[in-house]
């Protein structure tokens, strides 16, 4: 039977360091979360002591169950103890569970770049992680540049991890850091390095330049080492790293490897990755493997008929093995499946040949075809779904409301943009009419609805915004484009959901996204 690997992702850390990408800590805390439910092994939460953000990450992390919480940082600075270096003391003072250090692994950054003398490395590599180990109890070298440094100096990018290892680190990580090793070197110069280290101390870290990252990687497993690490999509600087979503099923379902990763999270990849995109506004690769629209799409003609008599033919994998579906042009059978499967997910048994499905089906492609997407939405297709078998209470009714927008200046000459919503609602027999000032549109919206129901609601009170995103789907229509807004809300007692609202004019398509929100949580309070 294959080995058990070990996952490491880095999205947090090194995928923040994608050019246009910067998540909030409510962005790292959901991501942190989801990646912990599909049972990876370790989670990097970011650089304590670098930035504000990965300080209020650290300092309030969400709580993991399987997971172990990864904090990175560098190895002590030349000319400092370990207990008198302010970096060192930030990454091992925050709540995570353990340390990566990184630390130079090729003779000519430590003489160009450090300047100092290459057994003065080695010290500052097993200070940093001896000490790392005493604070957290396990503690990782990121060798950078390793390869690199072992086609320069083998001896000495051995002694780099030689000294880590005795040091008690358990993971000597080779890094792969600008991404210009082939697989074949990549694969010779791991088997090389387990000659000396077990492979289940050894992790590989690959970035992308050529192109190779993931096959980087699962050459370095087919060598020997134990734990990879990457990130969701592949994030990451220049090119990006390996991206887990494609590596996790190749590990399990080509290579045969066992990971903290069942069967059953195993077919969460595709929302886990869908996630990300949404968190990062963006549309998702319909060509990504695995995962993407078009992974397990056939057109008309003669690959249709032949995966309709045995889907072998043109699909290497069965589609749902992984979270995606079979979409064929030409029928509707895997739209109806798709929608079964999510019914299934929250708790709605129906007949297959029951009308309903059918009728929701229709309903679930017009909406995606006018923009709507229910893969980061679930709160909203559950709604959509359970409105259609009609199993929603009306807990309120819009009769109508207005924004009005004021820009002027105040009493201290400064320029300010005011928001001030009227809202008319009705809650069973009685009409209420309120006004109510916010920080935007949306938010006065939300003010004024709040200012009606939290009173007969009072679970209301708890349910707060956590994010919220537009973005524009019919660029080539300038201001009249048609917009898709997506609202994440929280709530003590029912954890995290996220809406769905389109519409030309992005107050309405905000006012949609929150409405569902809001009975989305009625609904689940019991209310």
């Amino acid at each position: 039977m294959a080995e058990r690997i070990y996952l490491f992702d880095t999205t947090l850390r090194d995928g923040a360091q994608t050019q246009g990408v910067d998540f909030s800590v409510a962005d790292k805390a959901a991501i942190a979360s989801a990646l912990d439910g599909i049972g990876i092994d370790y989670i990097e939460g970011g650089w304590p002591g670098a930035n504000p953000t990965d300080d209020r990450f650290f300092a309030d992390p969400p709580k993991l169950a399987r997971a172990r919480l990864v904090a990175f940082g560098m190895t002590r600075r030349p000319g400092r103890s370990v207990e008198n270096d302010p970096g060192l003391a930030a990454v091992l003072g925050g709540r995570s569970d353990a340390a990566c250090l990184v630390g130079k692994a090729w003779d000519f950054h430590v003489d160009v770049a450090l300047g100092i003398g290459r057994d003065e490395n080695l010290q500052l590599i097993a200070d940093s992680i001896r000490h790392a180990v005493a604070r957290k109890g396990e503690a990782m070298y990121d060798a950078e540049h390793f390869f690199d440094g072992y086609k320069a100096n083998p001896d000495y990018a051995m002694a780099c991890l030689d000294a880590a290892r005795e040091a008690g680190a358990r993971w000597m990580v080779l890094c792969d850091t600008n991404g210009g090793t082939l697989p074949d070197e990549i694969e010779a110069i791991v088997r090389a390095v387990t000659r000396r280290i077990p492979g289940e101390q050894l992790g590989i870290h690959c970035h992308n330049d050529t192109e190779n990252a993931v096959a980087n990687s699962l050459a370095a497993v087919r060598a020997g080492v134990r734990q990879v690490q990457g990130t969701l999509n592949g994030l990451g600087e220049r090119c990006g790293n390996a991206n887990l979503i494609s590596l996790l099923p190749s590990l399990m379902l080509k290579m045969g490897h066992a990971t903290g990763v069942e069967r059953d999270g195993l077919k969460r990849v595709t929302a886990l990755s869908r996630l990300l995109d949404e968190r990062l506004n963006r549309a998702p690769s319909r060509h990504a493997a695995y995962v993407g629209d078009s992974a397990f799409a056939h057109k008309g003609g003669l690959h249709v008929s032949a995966v309709e008599k045995d889907p072998r033919t043109y699909e290497h994998i069965e589609p749902a093995m992984v979270g995606n579906r079979r979409h064929i042009v030409v029928s509707d059978q895997a739209g109806r499946s798709n929608v079964l499967a999510r019914l299934r997910d929250v708790g709605i048994a129906l007949d297959p040949d029951d009308p309903k499905v059918a009728a929701l089906v229709d309903t679930v492609k017009r909406r995606e075809f006018d923009g709507y997407a229910y893969d980061g939405a679930e709160a909203s297709f559950e709604l959509l779904a359970r409105r259609a078998i009609g199993t929603v209470p009306d807990f309120f009714q819009l009769d109508g409301f207005r924004v009005i927008d004021e820009r002027r200046r105040n009493a201290r000459g400064d320029l300010v943009t005011l928001s001030e919503a009227t809202i008319k609602v009705s809650v069973g027999e009685d009409r209420h009419m309120t006004v109510a000032e916010g920080n935007g549109p949306v938010n006065a919206l939300d003010t004024a609805l709040r200012k009606v129901l939290v009173p007969i609601y009072p679970t209301l009170e708890e349910m707060r915004l956590v994010d919220y995103k537009v973005r524009i789907l019919t660029p080539e229509d300038a201001t009249k484009a048609v917009t898709r807004v997506m609202i994440e809300s929280a709530h003590p007692a029912s954890g995290r959901w996220s809406t769905v609202g389109v519409s030309t004019n992005v107050i309405d398509a905000s006012y949609n996204a929150l409405h569902d929100a809001i009975t989305w949580c009625l609904m689940r309070s019991g209310a």
